[in-house]
């Protein structure tokens, strides 16, 4: 298995969930997608599938 450079924008995400949800008849507030957001990037850390590394000006 070979690796690759993944970047995981949870704005991204955000953005990703609101479409989804809005097409299934949902209206969530931002707050809401923001929380999703961040569950979803701290699964995808649980579950190995990515590794949060530091940038070059220390955050993460």
């Amino acid at each position: 298995m070979r690796n690759m450079d993944v970047y995981i924008d949870t704005e991204e995400i955000a953005a990703f969930f609101f479409k989804e949800l809005v097409k299934r008849g949902y209206a969530p507030a931002e707050e809401e997608l923001e929380e999703i957001a961040d569950i979803t990037f701290e699964y995808l850390l649980e579950k190995s599938i990515i590794d949060e590394e530091e940038w070059d000006d220390g955050t993460v």
